[in-house]
């Protein structure tokens, strides 16, 4: 027996390097895993055949979430396919790097849509559920970029910052009723091989303390620690390699 024996988990992303970490995770620790993905399906379907290999369970679920529709649609996909969602991950998210001139209202919003709305309206339709059933975790994905402004722009510092404010706003009104709220932040995690999404990561580890860009696995350690605690609540960790002390 493990500790998420028989509880469902939706994580947004799961078709990205850090989204397949979570998903992985969570299913090794025995929850049937909704592995949500954009516009990869391929890599969604390769992370269900892993788990489903392994003996567990998994869906995968694609969805536009820059729909303001698509959050309640994906939970009830989740839900008919695996059952009520326990664990919510919302680790979806644009990264888009502009400068200051090139961010316009259309941008702004499109930013916002993914990055804030769909995982402000993800949690908020798998609440009711939680609370009836007594028990739930959220864990939104933030960044460093919150706390420093970051690296892709203002938009995006934004959007993760609004994240930080949700889940303080959940976190003290969802705990006497089992349900944690968290987010973890992490920095310049490595994406395939050596690449990243924002330049070359010889350069960009010249900024971290450690000397090295993070990987996905070390985030679903992380995340994977937090979700099990249930008594942390209503902090946000950041995991960026010593970047900004805190």
């Amino acid at each position: 027996m493990t500790e998420f024996d028989g509880r469902v988990a939706l994580v947004t992303g799961a078709s990205g390097v850090i989204g397949t970490a979570l998903a992985w995770r969570l299913a090794q620790h025995g929850a049937a895993v909704g592995v949500h993905y954009g516009s990869d399906e391929a890599a969604a379907r390769r992370i269900v055949r892993r788990i489903e290999s392994s003996g567990g369970r998994a869906a995968a679920l694609g969805s536009d979430l820059s729909d303001p529709a698509a959050p309640d649609e994906l939970i009830d996909a989740t839900e008919s396919e695996l059952g009520p969602v326990d664990l919510l991950l919302p680790n979806a998210g644009m990264i888009k790097p502009l400068a200051l001139e090139d961010i316009d209202a259309a941008e702004f919003d499109e930013m916002m849509a993914v990055n804030l709305r769909a995982p402000f309206l993800l949690a908020r339709r798998a609440v009711p559920g939680m609370r009836e059933r007594g028990w739930g975790r959220i864990l939104f994905t933030s960044s460093v970029a919150a706390f420093t402004g970051g690296l892709v722009g203002p938009h995006y510092a934004a959007s993760k910052a609004g994240l930080q404010a949700i889940t303080h706003y959940l976190a003290k009104r969802l705990a006497p009723e089992g349900i944690t709220v968290n987010a973890i932040a992490p920095a310049l995690i490595r994406d395939t091989g050596d690449k990243s999404e924002l330049g070359d990561p010889a350069e960009l580890a010249k900024n971290i303390p450690v000397g090295r860009l993070g990987t996905p696995a070390e985030v679903a350690d992380m995340a994977l620690a937090m979700l099990r605690n249930a008594y942390l609540t209503n902090q946000v960790v950041l995991l960026d390699g010593g970047m900004h002390p805190r």
